[in-house]
């Protein structure tokens, strides 16, 4: 009985199995049918949700879109009202502004008509005056304008001529007492030696029996030393002395230095000589070079070339009327930059050219042209600037037109130098001529009575016929003759010029 218990029971388990497993079988072939319409169904309520949720949006926003616009349209309507209110305002304007100057115009014309007719009354008028004069004055109408021309040319001539005179005192005055306060206060600002340079040279020697080793026999010796240097020795009775005689002061330096050395050497025979020489020579030239630097330091001049330097330093062997060339560059290096900064010139400019200013004199015996020309155009070769080369070219011959502050201080300060007592000195035939010339300049001119160049001819005073000179010919005279002297005649500084002329009041008393 328990065994069929147990058999039932097994059936009905392996029936509930059978019919547990088939039912799920069934419900898994139709729950994937339900769950896609499912799906299905919930995916299109969603997108006709979403379609709604688009639609409104876009409603929205067109909303939103419409109202913009016609908001932007509104302001456009507004603002072209209102630019066309501000045209119609114009165009009232413009037409207020036309219609008055439609009522100028007719104005004006009135005005013309009017000053026509006027001018036309006033044209008879003056007819009717003039025929009136011409009657009473028996004069006609071009001779009375004649006769007022020429008393007008009168009263004016005299008139013009009084204040040409006055002005020009005036500016003497001024100018004279400015000169004079800037030369003096720069000649007395610097002080340089006098004058003491010559063409001869000396060479002490220890005893008379030196004069024959020199001479050497037959005179080889004396014509080995002059032959090598280019220098005469004189050797005459002074004792304890030979002189070197040349024109050349290079040369003679040379011939100075090696005459020094052979005499304190004692072996003077010529090949020693030639030897000296050639040493002498290099020393020379060391000499030249530290001259050239030394002169641009103490002149204030720095970063010149050394070919520049070097030609500066020969001018320390050179002389103008006596006038060492080199000091002369340097006192005028001085003067021109003090007198430049009174005036308020380019000092460092004015200094340089002023230093450089004589240097073609070194160069004349080898480049054919004058000194001033020539050295502008060297030191235009080693790189100075244009001012600088004007200035050296312009102390002699300069354009007044083209001429700068600079290169007239130049000019100043190089008269100043050579004419200041004690710079230089002239032979006495050469002081003559130049006197003469003077006085033949005065005299060339007509109603001059007599001439006298006086103050080593630094004035000349005229004297003149009153007859024929009056006051204001006077003064012309004067600037002609002026003109006459610096066209025709060569000098250091300046020249004065007076007229004198003298007038007599006679009267007896009886």
């Amino acid at each position: 009985m328990e065994i069929l218990i147990w058999v039932v029971v097994g059936l009905v388990t392996v029936a509930i199995g059978f019919g547990a497993g088939h039912a799920p079988r069934q419900r898994s072939s139709i729950d994937p049918v339900k769950a896609a319409e499912a799906a299905t169904r919930e995916l299109l309520a969603e997108a006709g949700a979403k379609e709604k949720e688009i639609l409104l949006q876009a409603k929205d926003e067109a909303i939103q879109i419409r109202t913009a616009a016609e908001a932007d349209n509104r302001e456009r309507r507004a603002e072209v009202q209102r630019q066309e209110k501000r045209l119609q305002q114009k165009e009232e304007s413009l037409d207020r502004k036309l219609e008055q100057l439609e009522q100028r115009e007719q104005a004006i014309q009135a005005c013309e008509r009017e000053l026509v007719d006027r001018q036309k009354a006033i044209e008879e008028l003056r007819r009717e005056q003039t025929a009136e004069l011409e009657r009473r004055s028996e004069l006609t109408r071009e001779e009375a304008r004649t006769l007022l021309i020429e008393r007008v040319e009168a009263q004016v001539h005299d008139a013009c001529a009084r204040r040409i005179r006055e002005i020009e005192l005036e500016a003497k005055e001024g100018a004279e007492s400015r000169a004079r306060g800037i030369i003096g206060t720069a000649i007395q600002r610097y002080s340089s030696d006098q004058v003491a340079e010559g063409t001869i040279s000396v060479v002490h020697i220890p005893n008379e029996e030196m004069k024959g080793r020199i001479i050497g026999r037959e005179g080889r010796n004396i014509r080995a030393l002059e032959a090598a240097t280019g220098v005469d020795l004189i050797i005459d009775e002074t004792p304890d002395a030979v002189t070197l005689s040349g024109f050349e002061p290079i040369r003679r330096e040379i011939a100075r230095l090696a005459l020094t050395k052979l005499v304190t050497d004692g072996r003077i025979h010529p090949s020693r000589i030639e030897e000296i020489v050639a040493k002498a020579k290099q020393e020379v030239e060391t000499h030249i070079r530290q001259e050239g630097e030394t002169a641009a330091y103490e002149a204030g001049v720095p970063g010149l070339h050394p070919e520049v330097v070097k030609v500066m330093g020969r001018m320390r062997f050179r002389t103008s009327y006596g006038q060492n060339q080199l000091q002369h560059s340097v006192e005028v290096a001085h003067l021109a930059a003090m007198i430049a900064a009174e005036l308020g010139a380019d000092v460092a400019q004015t200094r340089r050219a002023a230093f450089l200013h004589d240097i073609g004199k070194v160069l004349t015996h080898e480049i054919e042209g004058p000194h001033h020309i020539i050295g502008a155009d060297f030191v235009r070769r080693f790189g100075e600037i244009p001012e600088v080369c004007e200035a050296i070219s312009g102390h002699h011959d300069h354009d007044p037109e083209y001429q700068t502050v600079e290169a007239v201080i130049v000019q100043a300060a190089d008269a100043i130098s050579g004419a200041r007592p004690g710079a230089r000195r002239e032979s006495v035939e050469h002081y003559v001529k130049r006197l003469e010339a003077l006085e033949s300049v005065a005299n060339s001119f007509e109603g001059v009575e007599k001439s006298f160049a006086i103050q080593a001819g630094r004035e000349v005073r005229i004297i003149v016929k009153p007859d024929e000179i009056d006051d204001f010919a006077a003064g012309r005279l004067a600037r002609d003759i002026v003109k006459r002297i610096e066209e025709t005649l060569q000098y250091p500084g300046q020249i004065k010029v007076t007229v004198v002329r003298e007038t007599r009041a006679v009267d007896y008393a009886r």
